[in-house]
């Protein structure tokens, strides 16, 4: 990759990985990710994928976990986009911050909390695991342990979307931060998280020499990239 258009990819502590962080920090930041994500692509990226999953399903019902769903914003556009679909969707989520389990109730969405390195579920458990924008904030060792633990609980197939690393998508997020009205947290947590990201070949790898699955990865709009995999297989 050429350095002046893709960075290598940065190491560095995010504000919102503190657990000493504030809470009302928490929340509000949080609230500003979630308005990026559907400005630039962030559910998009996930319901592409889910789309695929759900276009032969009509009829069926379904289980879907979202591991580190924040402020839960993926798993409610997961459950429109299974209802247009025809396919009955039960959501759950898993979360480790406090703040966020406790701030994101909603009936639709049984919040579970827990490590994302250690998934409190069985094996293949669910028939859909998401994992959105979590996957960055790992060193390469934790990511893996991280994608296998998705493999693990899932029964049909895995989605994991995050951010596709380039200086241009950093100076973005940093320019379009100040007429949306971020939280200096969310300018600063924002642009490392897009340094921290992914390239397709990047994610392409890992994915494959942690699970051994042969999966799926695209680019997608909004600097966002998306890798899928199936679980139905023997």
């Amino acid at each position: 990759m050429r350095w002046w258009l893709v960075p290598r990819r940065r190491r560095g502590a995010e504000i919102l990985d503190d657990p000493a962080t504030e809470p009302h920090v928490v929340r509000r930041s949080l609230a500003d990710v979630s308005r990026a994500n559907a400005l630039f692509g962030g559910r998009r990226a996930v319901c592409r994928e889910l789309a695929r999953i759900f276009a032969g399903a009509a009829g069926t019902s379904l289980t879907l976990l979202d591991v580190g769903t924040g402020w839960g914003d993926v798993p409610a556009a997961a459950r429109a986009l299974a209802a247009e679909a025809g396919v009955q969707l039960q959501t759950f989520a898993l979360e480790a911050s406090q703040v966020l389990a406790l701030s994101v109730r909603s009936p639709e969405l049984p919040m579970v909390r827990g490590t994302a390195l250690e998934l409190p579920f069985r094996d293949r458990s669910v028939d859909i695991v998401i994992c959105s924008q979590l996957l960055h904030h790992f060193e390469d060792g934790a990511a893996s342990t991280l994608l296998r633990e998705l493999d693990r609980v899932a029964r049909k197939a895995v989605v994991v979307s995050d951010l596709r690393r380039s200086w241009l998508a950093a100076a973005g997020i940093w320019l379009a931060s100040w007429p949306l009205r971020f939280h200096p947290v969310s300018r600063h947590d924002g642009v490392l998280s897009v340094l921290r990201g992914y390239t397709v070949p990047e994610l392409r790898t890992l994915v494959e020499r942690a699970t051994g699955r042969r999966a799926t990865t695209r680019a997608r709009v909004g600097f966002r990239v998306a890798t899928a995999w199936s679980r139905t297989e023997v």
